[in-house]
């Protein structure tokens, strides 16, 4: 019988790759509960920043778009820049994706990934089960990685929680248990702005804290991008035109300006339709960098050094670190350590070829993983328009 190909992960990646996989003919296992690091790890009530042109997973065959979803769901179709998607319809939507396209997923855990002298890898599942793949794909997504600056890690000893003085954003789904509460979120992007938003709108008193350049500002609405330029999935402008349809040549920019523009372009900036909600209702204060954190009576205490060279004191019951995520390969501990070893990585990510594939032969990487190898467009679902499909072509060509 031939070996199948292992896909771990049932995210926006993961079932766009296995569907791309299953249409080559390619026998293939995914592992995971479908989307959920977007059921879990989102707080309810959030709204997606990406258009719905930005929000379709990429399939094989037509039919399967967002608003594909809408029809057979018989729900108003969410196809124009100014329709906003609920977390709820794109769950539903990733999930109805999996149903018709990935029907064979296997809601078990992958614990361990080694390499075999043989060939191919050996996998275990927390069922206990063992069995051989001829090749690996990674689709993880943000599991794993939620990264806690240092200055904020020291008050939360035993880690983050949302019960402990301070968290991380993906440890909250249900942001009522602060009704009544002064809360702190660190960050300026879209996950800090509207977890502030949605904290304030539960009875929570809430201030933002941004960082360095981190100044907190919101995008222009659709009916203001400017026309004379090329259109994205992100916006109107020449280099997000290209960091959308041209990821090819990303790889080979020099590392220090691949991982400034991962981390920098699209970088901190609300939605347009959270302004209304946020100015007025969430108080903001902008520092040039939080000096400590100390939480010896419970509550934490941020001290900060102000914008203009002053040592400022912000107390509350609780901070939320909406501060993003970070790759690092150490952190997939179901990668055994000689694989994880033999990987070839730049500043903790793993360093891709052509097709997705790392340095160790049929081992692949897609999704957040690949950003510093593809660009920015790997940490949004419109990246599976360009992956899936080359990654499935290379593997099958290489392991077909």
């Amino acid at each position: 019988m031939t070996q199948p190909v292992a896909v771990i992960g049932a995210g926006p990646f993961g079932l766009s790759t296995a569907a791309h996989l299953r249409a080559r003919g390619i026998p293939v296992r995914v592992f995971g509960e479908p989307m959920v690091s977007w059921r879990d790890h989102m707080p309810a009530g959030m709204l997606l920043k990406s258009t719905p042109a930005a929000s379709s997973l990429h399939a094989p065959q037509q039919g399967h778009t967002l608003a594909d979803y809408c029809d057979a769901a018989g729900i108003r179709r969410l196809v124009t820049d100014e329709d906003i998607i609920p977390v709820e319809t794109f769950i539903a939507y990733g999930e109805w994706f999996q149903q018709k396209l990935v029907p064979g997923l296997e809601r078990v855990r992958v614990v361990a990934v080694d390499r075999r002298d043989a060939g191919g890898f050996e996998l275990k599942l927390d069922s206990g089960e063992l069995f051989t793949a001829r090749a690996v794909v990674v689709a993880t997504g943000l599991s794993g990685l939620s990264h806690l600056p240092a200055e904020l890690a020291v008050a939360a000893a035993d880690g983050p929680a949302p019960t402990g003085p301070v968290s991380h954003s993906s440890q909250h789904h249900d942001l009522t248990r602060y009704s009544g509460k002064d809360l702190i979120v660190v960050g300026a992007g879209q996950s800090a702005l509207e977890t502030a938003v949605l904290a304030a709108e539960a009875g929570a008193r809430v201030r933002v804290v941004s960082r360095g350049r981190g100044k907190v500002d919101f995008g222009a609405p659709p009916w203001k991008q400017p026309r004379l330029r090329p259109e994205s999935p992100f916006g109107r402008a020449w280099s997000l035109w290209a960091f959308s349809y041209y990821p090819q040549p990303f790889r080979h920019l020099p590392a220090q300006t691949r991982h400034y523009l991962v981390r920098r372009v699209l970088g901190p900036l609300g939605a347009w339709w959270l302004r209304d909600r946020f100015e007025g209702k969430v108080q903001v204060s902008e520092v040039e960098r939080i000096v400590r954190t100390e939480a010896d009576g419970g509550s934490p205490e941020l001290t900060v050094r102000t914008l203009d060279g002053r040592t400022d004191r912000l107390a509350a019951d609780h901070v939320v670190a909406a501060t993003g995520y970070r790759v690092d390969i150490a952190a997939m501990d179901f990668l055994g350590h000689e694989l994880r070893t033999r990987l070839a990585v730049s500043r903790g990510a793993p360093r891709l070829g052509a097709g997705y594939v790392s340095s160790v032969p049929g081992l692949y990487f897609t999704g957040l993983p690949a950003a510093a190898s593809y660009g920015p467009v790997m940490r949004f679902v419109c990246g599976t328009d360009f992956a899936s499909p080359r990654l499935a072509k290379h593997l099958a060509a290489a392991h077909g």
